[in-house]
């Protein structure tokens, strides 16, 4: 089976590629910005992404194009018009990909898109569902869902298979972002005013995930879905800060300082995101993947944590 993965030096498509590439079955095409060494049987260079992307050398002959490039979400963006640029690159990007593989004849298309297409937040106890009505609040989790939107109709309209999935917070080595910002906390000894956090969150080990979309490459069930990842375990605040410490082998000082001082403190520094962040719940419901595909999260959360700081 020949696979074209897209985002193939990114958090998550180098992991990928290293576990698609062990496997005999799969001849490995990487798509990459700029030349650099990835594990591929062959690599392909695609400077831009975007509407007029020329993909023809990378579609031609493929069975399968996994597409985790994106504009990724960006906590403080400098862009004049910021849902314009994550439109060009999410949304005319994917859709100019998924057009040109349509026509060079490849049979499935794995779309790597976001939680926050289904919003913010859940009820505790309530969790997103991957059927559930999307509800996406900021401009990046807009431009994956108006993506998903047209790969479904470019299915309907070509019969080209279509997996969309839709991950939380991916955890794992070399991470960035806020899970980088808490590691860095938790190193540096920080007391930190979290210690009675009783929200819910899901999370997805970055070995989980790649565990799901391998299964969905082939997966007769995976045509045409959507599914949600997850480590199929939730976790506080709290439990999730103390977890981290314990596999980094580090104290940790965590305050109980009350949920609402918390919020009120947040909201008159004008850090009302940061706090929800932190004190919301966002839970996934990951039993469709698990009933069509017969899939399990292979880490526990514990595992996941422990895979961060290579001590497995």
């Amino acid at each position: 089976m020949k696979v074209l993965l897209t985002g193939a030096t990114g958090f998550l498509g180098s992991r990928l590629g290293e576990i698609l590439t062990q496997r005999s079955d799969v001849e490995l095409t990487a798509a990459v910005r700029r030349p650099v060494e990835v594990p591929a049987r062959r690599i392909v260079q695609v400077p831009e992404l975007d509407g007029n992307t020329d993909w023809s050398e990378a579609v031609r002959g493929q069975n399968v194009v996994i597409h985790a490039a994106a504009r990724a979400h960006v906590m403080k963006d400098t862009a004049t018009d910021p849902l314009r640029e994550y439109r060009r690159v999410n949304v005319d990007g994917t859709l100019s990909l998924a057009r040109q593989a349509a026509e060079a004849g490849v049979g499935r298309f794995v779309f790597i898109s976001s939680i926050k297409v289904n919003g913010e937040e859940t009820s505790k106890g309530q969790p997103f569902t991957a059927d559930d009505d999307p509800a996406p609040k900021d401009d990046y989790g807009i431009s994956k869902r108006e993506a998903e939107q047209g790969l479904f109709q470019l299915a309907s309209d070509t019969g080209m298979e279509v997996v969309v999935i839709r991950p939380p917070l991916v955890y794992g080595p070399g991470v960035k972002g806020n899970f980088a910002s808490m590691i860095r906390l938790i190193d540096k000894g920080i007391p930190l005013p979290l210690g009675a956090i009783h929200n819910r969150r899901s999370l997805v080990a970055l070995d989980n995930l790649v565990n799901l979309i391998v299964t969905c490459v082939a997966h007769s069930d995976a045509a045409n879905q959507v599914f949600l990842a997850g480590d199929g375990q939730d976790v506080s605040t709290t439990q999730l800060l103390r977890g981290v410490a314990t596999a980094m082998r580090k104290p940790v000082w965590l305050i109980p300082v009350p949920e609402f001082c918390l919020m009120f403190g947040a909201k008159m520094l004008g850090k009302k995101a940061m706090a929800q962040r932190l004190l919301g719940s966002l839970q996934v419901d990951i039993s469709k993947a698990e009933r069509l595909l017969g899939w399990k999260p292979p880490l526990s959360v514990e595992d996941g944590f422990r895979r961060c700081f290579k001590q497995d």
